[in-house]
């Protein structure tokens, strides 16, 4: 949505760097939770923390092409290039999220519980919504289509941690290791129609 007045040029230049600052905090933050989750995932042989370390690593190229765009002296004109990198991150992250899902049910591998997994989707699920509606803000103030994008990025961030700690702990307490892989292809359908959007961005009012 753009916005219904032009906006002054300190506040239009005030929000570009919230708007960087907030894509370094979500690099920075996803890089800890990729290597956390990864490592847990590999040493509980937990295909969900894996596919969760990488949808991580999604979000850093999707927050990454924010700051490329927003370094740039003109963030507008870098608009439409960095928009199709994030619509480029939304089919990454479905097309990664299925191959993790048919990969679980193929070969019925059945992770052990992870303390760790549970206690960092538990911390994702507090500090995703919290970017989210700090980038949806900004980037609906500026009218900028990318910062709107990559906080739906951040959104289904959210959801995966949701699904996570749900498959984590039903699969600790009640051994249903396939409630989590069956849930994140819900997650991969819409990232897929997020993608699609996105790509579509620039033609949009």
């Amino acid at each position: 949505m753009t916005d219904a007045q032009p906006l002054a040029a300190e506040r239009r230049a005030r929000l570009n760097r919230l708007a960087l600052g907030l894509a370094w905090a979500t690099v920075a933050y996803n890089a800890v939770e990729a290597t956390l989750a990864l490592w847990a995932g590999a040493a509980a042989g937990s295909l969900a923390l894996v596919s969760f370390g990488g949808d991580s690593v999604v979000e850093c190229l999707s927050a990454l092409m924010i700051i490329w765009q927003f370094r740039g002296d003109v963030p507008e004109e870098r608009e439409r290039a960095a928009l199709k990198g994030i619509a480029v991150a939304f089919f990454a992250l479905a097309a990664y999220v299925v191959f993790d899902a048919v990969q679980f049910f193929v070969t019925g591998a059945d992770a052990e519980a992870s303390v760790v997994g549970i206690a960092l989707a538990a911390t994702s699920l507090v500090v995703m919504p919290v970017l989210t509606v700090a980038k949806r803000r900004i980037g609906r103030e500026l009218g900028s289509a990318t910062v709107t994008a990559d906080s739906v990025q951040t959104l289904l961030c959210t959801y995966l941690s949701a699904v996570l700690l749900v498959g984590l702990l039903l699969d600790a307490t009640l051994g249903w290791s396939w409630a989590d892989p069956l849930a994140a292809l819900v997650v991969a359908g819409v990232a897929l129609s997020e993608g699609r959007e996105a790509w579509r961005g620039e033609d949009e009012g």
